[in-house]
């Protein structure tokens, strides 16, 4: 099957039988992260690969920043640049250590970002902040003009994209299989812990429903 936005250089070469066609299985996958590695090369030629948190909508990524920062003034200027998502879901323990490997989900789209203004930039804000800190819009004050200013935020098409996926168990070599070597997967999942109160106002409220549900639900990535 065709992956979604899939181009020349987007193609799976290396183990192809883990590219993925099925664009809803790429779009959880970056549904279920908080964190991309951005990569990009700056005016001097020096690449860099910077992780941010992000979000999806729709068809295209969210990122976010400091109006100071490097990369995302590289990424307002309409240069090239690559995006990252892992999450790796187990340690795959075979009998050689060839043969080892991990269980991950992974996506990679390429493209040059677009400045957001306006409305549009305070809608994709929100967007951005319901999906890292689900729920806490209504638990914070306003976002100050002051704030605002000093955030640039830029959309990342989905339009070239690559989805790979390992799943399964240990793949050994036949003559490998009778050998008296524990082989399997250790699967792998982030969990929350009891949340820290930042303040001495903080340790005297109850712990708020954005938090709750996060340690309910923790991202994977």
């Amino acid at each position: 099957m065709k992956q979604p936005g899939s181009t020349n250089r987007t193609k799976i070469k290396r183990v192809p039988d883990r590219a993925i066609g099925d664009k809803n299985v790429r779009n959880q996958i970056l549904d279920e992260s908080v964190v991309a590695h951005v990569a990009i090369v700056d005016e001097s030629g020096q690449p860099f690969v910077i992780p941010m948190g992000f979000a999806r909508d729709g068809e295209r990524l969210l990122l976010h920043g400091s109006t100071a920062s490097r990369l995302m003034k590289v990424l307002a200027s309409g240069a090239q640049a690559c995006v990252e998502v892992t999450i790796l879901d187990g340690l795959v323990f075979a009998r050689s250590a060839f043969e080892s490997s991990m269980n991950y989900r992974s996506v990679i789209a390429l493209g040059d970002a677009k400045i957001l203004e306006g409305a549009e930039k305070e809608t994709a804000l929100e967007i951005l902040t319901e999906k890292l800190f689900p729920g806490r819009l209504q638990e914070v004050r306003p976002t100050k003009p002051d704030e605002l200013k000093a955030t640039l935020i830029v959309e990342f098409p989905l339009t070239e994209t690559s989805t790979k996926v390992r799943s399964g168990p240990h793949d050994d070599r036949p003559e490998d299989l009778a050998l008296p070597i524990w082989a399997g997967v250790l699967p792998l999942k982030k969990i929350s812990l009891d949340p820290i109160a930042g303040d001495a106002n903080a340790q005297k409220l109850p712990i708020p429903n954005s938090v709750k549900k996060l340690m309910a639900n923790p991202p994977q990535s």
